[in-house]
């Protein structure tokens, strides 16, 4: 099936992968293309062949008949773009699909990739969030994550974007670092609200194969935190971000009031979106589809008609899809939602599965839909999931 068909129901959601970065951080598995100390948004060469074969494929793909309401910009660093590359790509997706008023157009952005000039352009093409990769307020653990910007980068970088005035301001922090300590993620989260964002990612660690870091420790290997440590630091971020007046609204995020990030609430309630971009993973029609990860073979993707060849996902992992993503969530998923999309017998056996974990109060059903306790439900979700993969797949 090639992309070129009748696309049913509502796609308003768009995610681009901008791949470029100047170097991979040693706990990375994303796909991406290290294009070291480069200028930022080369007129001739790889990161403007890239944008070419992008709207290539954003061109050919069928609209839905909706106009975007969020479209999201990750990598990578989609930040080592040029401001006529950005807003090429959104002059694409503009005459394609549409960009409804209003709309949350994100950028994921790296400390020490952008000056002035450069945010100010982003936000006159259209970006009104960003998301700044900060990760860490102490160089040594910078370092030790293979990060190439600095403490003094991440503090210039903020003060930019005060004076910009971007609407949306998220930060990213990484928990769990080979040699960090708990003082030390206490001392990041405290120095990360008085930034004063309107959002805060928090990461745990993740040792994946292929990485540097998968390549140096494995789990529970020293200097990698002890399990107890990283169970305190995850408890430690719920304590300190509630108090300065967050909302922990999903696992990993906390937002100001009215300010959570729309486009991830798409993923989480698992409604369909468009992808675009080497290694991104789309899901339009009830098919989940993943790009070629490698430049060359995404670049030969499109040249031969982006087809998309890939079954519709069967009705019990879209049940195991749903839970998953949507028990992220603080509100969870609805009752009424999954019986009316999986029927009353199916509610039954989720309630059946999870009985243990409402009995010892990790899950709990509250004004009409299932949830996870915060923070034990959340700290011990891998296991909740685990059983009803088990025993609902």
């Amino acid at each position: 099936m090639s992309q070129k068909v009748n696309i049913s129901g509502i796609v308003s959601s768009a995610y681009v992968h901008i791949p470029f970065c100047r170097r991979r951080c040693f706990y990375c598995d994303f796909p991406v293309y290290v294009v070291g100390d480069r200028l930022r948004g080369e007129t001739s060469g790889t990161i403007s062949q890239y944008v070419e074969v992008l709207c290539q494929e954003i061109a050919m793909t069928a609209a839905s008949g909706e106009p975007l309401k969020t479209i999201f910009f990750g990598g990578g660093t989609p930040s080592l773009l040029s401001i006529e590359q950005l807003q090429q790509i959104l002059v694409t997706l503009e005459k394609q699909f549409g960009i409804a008023a209003g709309a949350e157009i994100s950028m994921e952005v790296d400390p020490g990739t952008f000056d002035l000039a450069h945010l100010s352009g982003y936000g006159s093409v259209g970006v009104n969030r960003v998301s700044l990769g900060v990760q860490a307020f102490q160089q040594e653990l910078l370092q030790v994550a293979g990060r190439s910007h600095s403490v003094v980068d991440i503090l210039t970088s903020v003060e930019l974007i005060h004076q910009v005035e971007i609407a949306e301001f998220s930060l990213d922090l990484i928990s769990g670092l080979p040699h960090q300590s708990l003082e030390q993620w206490q001392d990041s989260l405290k120095q990360a609200v008085t930034l004063m964002p309107t959002h805060i990612s928090i990461y745990d660690l993740t040792i994946e194969a292929g990485t540097a870091f998968g390549r140096y420790y494995k789990p529970g290997d020293k200097p990698l935190p002890t399990d107890e440590t990283t169970v305190k630091m995850y408890e430690t971020a719920q304590q300190v971000l509630t108090s300065a007046g967050y909302e922990h609204y999903e696992i990993s995020n906390y937002a100001r009031p009215g300010h959570q990030c729309q486009h991830n609430r798409v993923y989480w309630e698992n409604r369909p979106y468009y992808a675009f971009g080497m290694g991104a993973a789309s899901y339009i029609e009830g098919k989940r589809f993943t790009r070629p990860r490698k430049t060359q073979e995404y670049y030969q993707w499109v040249k031969a008609g982006g087809v998309i060849d890939c079954e519709v996902t069967p009705p019990k992992e879209v049940l195991l899809e749903t839970l998953m993503l949507g028990l992220r969530l603080a509100e969870g998923v609805s009752l009424a939602m999954l019986t009316q999309k999986f029927g009353e017998e199916k509610l039954k056996e989720i309630h059946q599965c999870l009985q243990p974990y409402l009995e010892n109060s990790w899950v709990e059903v509250f004004g009409g839909r299932l949830r996870l306790s915060d923070p034990q439900g959340f700290l011990f979700s891998n296991v909740v999931l685990a059983d009803l993969f088990e025993k609902l797949g």
